[in-house]
Parts: structure tokens; sequence; C-alpha cells
């Protein structure tokens, strides 16, 4: 569904990723872990458009991508939920959630896409009504993955979904990301949780430093030593 081919990508001269290749697969979960400033959020950033690819390409669905402006790349099927959530904080969550359906295609099934995210998260429809801003970090979280949902996307890339949330929701929301997976949405998941991720993505890339310094099957990265010892102190 998604390939990534030699991508390179700088923040003025300064490079944050070097050459790295990465496929996500219609259907599947694929993971990227790494520590902070290894170059994930820059990956998902230059994927939906916010930052341009000095080199290298990305394709979806066959077409290519880079370079794009990020409502194209909405358009087409790609949803980015942001690390640390960014609603809109003096708006409810109803108008949070609909301001998700921008496309056409969404608008047109905004309705029915609403009460599929009120079903995954019931907490959301008790609130609906109330200010983003006032919510939980939980219930922030809820809310901006619906919003993301609202855009019927055919990829969902999650950018630190469990970021400061209590151990209890953080199993919450791999339990969702499952969910929606299962409901035919394929995901691209950035997270530092790496016994989560590991444990959730049907495959993984491991980043250090803007490269993939290893890949494999989540649950038997768990096993290896070189991510027991980095990431698990192991």
């Amino acid at each position: 569904m998604l390939e990534l081919k030699e991508l390179e990508v700088a923040y003025g001269e300064v490079q944050a990723i070097w050459g790295i290749d990465l496929e996500v697969p219609e259907g599947k979960i694929i993971t990227l872990v790494g520590s902070n400033g290894a170059g994930k959020s820059t990956t998902l950033r230059t994927i939906s458009g916010l930052l341009t690819p000095m080199r290298g390409s990305i394709t979806f669905l066959g077409e290519e991508i880079g370079g794009k402006k990020p409502h194209e790349i909405v358009a087409r099927g790609i949803a980015h939920i942001p690390e640390a959530r960014q609603l809109w904080p003096d708006m409810t969550v109803y108008e949070n959630l609909e301001l998700g359906a921008y496309s056409n295609h969404a608008r047109a099934h905004r309705d029915k896409t609403i009460q599929w995210v009120f079903e995954l998260f019931p907490r959301l429809a008790e609130r609906r009504h109330q200010k983003a801003g006032t919510l939980s970090g939980g219930e922030q979280q809820m809310c901006a993955i619906g919003r993301g949902l609202m855009a019927r996307p055919r990829l969902l890339m999650l950018d630190e979904p469990s970021l400061g949330l209590a151990p209890m929701l953080v199993e919450d929301v791999f339990r969702i990301v499952r969910e929606i997976n299962s409901e035919g949405v394929t995901i691209l998941l950035v997270e530092q949780n790496i016994v989560n991720a590991l444990s959730t993505a049907d495959w993984a890339y491991v980043m250090e430093t803007g490269k993939i310094i290893m890949e494999g099957p989540g649950r038997e990265l768990l096993d290896d030593p070189h991510i027991r010892g980095a990431y698990l102190g192991v």
C-alpha cells in the first residue's frame, strides 16, 4: 500500500533521514520504533506532506505522493494523528470530529462515520458537547484518533498514541488500534512503548539516528538481544 524508497529528509542544512526503505502492506499493522530523535516523527510528517523529501520516493497505492500538499494526501486516503493530539481545545468533541471529515468523500459519509467513532469510543459519545480542552489525557487521545478516522482513511498513521497516558489507558489505546485494524484500516504506528508496539505489530522497523537498522516480525524482535539491551534494559 505504502512504499518508501531511499528517502532522505532534512531540516534546512541538517539531515534527519538517511536513505530509508519501508513498506506498509495493506491490512497490516506496521510499527516504527526507536528512541527520541531517531527520525520516526519526521518520517510520518514527510509521508503526510508536512515536509518535502530531499531525495527518494513515497508511493501510495502505486502513485507518487512525495511533495504533494497535506490536504491532497488526506484526500487520497492517508490520515495522520500527530503527537500531542493537537485538538482545538475551545471546540466541542463533536465539532473536532466534524472537522476531521474534510474531503468530499468523508463529508458524504460523515454521519455514518461519526456513529462508528462513537461505537469505538463510547466516552466520546457521552462527552460530545464538552470542550475538547477539558477532557482527560486519555479522552483527548480518543478524540484525536476519532478525528483521524472521520477522514475515512485507508491508512492511519499514529504518532506516539500512548504518550503521557496511565498504564491502564495505554492498554486501551493498543486494543483500539487492533480493533480499528480489524475493521480494514491499515496502520502505521510510531511508538516508544517498545513492548506494546512490537507485540501489536505484524512487522516492525527499528530506527536509530535517521536510519533503519533492523526489521522483522514484531514479536520476534522482542526477543532480539539488541532490542532487549538497548530499549528494554535487559
